[in-house]
């Protein structure tokens, strides 16, 4: 059986350097484009760790193929390379470039969505904010999953002695990321549970263990969104094993989310949308020259 996907690597120019992102297409179970999502996924590991080939046991490798979802990841910088705004920035790139790109590929302008574990939903949630800020791109759907949001401690992250993530990992991550401006005020782009008005962000759906360090700021994002009339929902499972159901998928549990979360999936795709505002004056899409690699992978 052949696959049920091709991937890309695109190499995207940037400020003296080029950004890589992978591009997953399905090649069986496509939809009309009008009805095919475009979706940005961010991978995880505390700003300081991790790869967007990640991509393949997250919970976005099935959007393709069994739902016919096309899925753009970037290799965004970490915080060794580049401190706060940088993984923002490079994110903020990798959702223009699928905007632009969107009819092209075969996707609805009007459903774009992004997600991400851990730190990538943390950087999701900044992203649906700084996009909104800017208002450039608009964002039909946010899937921020134990998002790492609060650079501060939480009842939850505060003597927390897990063995994926604790509260020792989690300082480091935060100082590494934030870097001299840790333990100081920061904006809600770098610690999105900073944030102090949720108006126009887009719905969302998470989930999160009981038992780990963001269980409090997943929720606590979950109800502000709430409050301001956005369509959100958190699914809590009994586990204190942060991105259980990527690193024990065999688990009823993780098997339970996965299921949960592709609902979640289709339904926001049948029922949300974000039309694009229209393209600068002069028409141009940015990265029109951009370089295509095959993935070997």
């Amino acid at each position: 059986m052949g696959r049920h996907y091709t991937s890309e690597k695109i190499l995207l120019p940037m400020a003296g350097r080029n950004l890589a992102v992978y591009l997953f297409r399905p090649t069986k179970n496509q939809k009309p484009p009008a009805q095919t999502p475009g979706i940005l996924w961010i991978h995880g590991g505390g700003y300081v760790l991790g790869m967007a080939k990640m991509i393949y046991i997250s919970r976005a490798f099935p959007l393709v193929k069994r739902y016919g979802g096309m899925v753009l990841t970037p290799e965004y910088r970490l915080a060794k390379q580049a401190p706060y705004p940088g993984a923002l920035e490079d994110c903020y790139a990798a959702l223009k470039y699928l905007q632009a790109h969107a009819e092209q590929w075969g996707v609805n302008p009007a459903k774009l969505m992004v997600g991400g574990e851990s730190a990538g939903g943390g950087l999701a949630a900044a992203l649906c904010m700084y996009a909104r800020d800017k208002g450039e791109v608009n964002i039909a759907f946010q899937m921020p999953l134990y998002p790492m949001l609060d650079d501060r401690d939480t009842d939850s992250s505060r003597d927390n002695h897990g063995h994926v993530w604790n509260t020792k990992r989690n300082h480091w991550g935060w100082k590494a990321y934030l870097g001299k401006n840790y333990g100081k005020e920061v904006p809600p782009y770098a610690a999105p549970a900073r944030q102090t008005c949720y108006t126009g962000l887009p719905p969302a759906y998470t989930f999160v263990g009981d038992g780990e360090p963001f269980y409090c700021e997943t929720l606590a994002y979950i109800r502000h969104l709430q409050q301001a009339g956005i369509p959100a929902k958190a699914d809590v499972y009994h586990s204190s094993t942060h991105a259980f159901d990527m690193l024990l998928p065999f688990r009823s549990i993780s098997k339970q989310a996965a299921r949960a979360f592709e609902q979640q999936y289709l339904y926001a795709a049948r029922h949300y949308a974000a039309p694009q505002p229209p393209l600068p004056q002069d028409g141009k899409a940015p990265w029109d020259g951009c370089f295509f690699a095959r993935d070997s992978h």
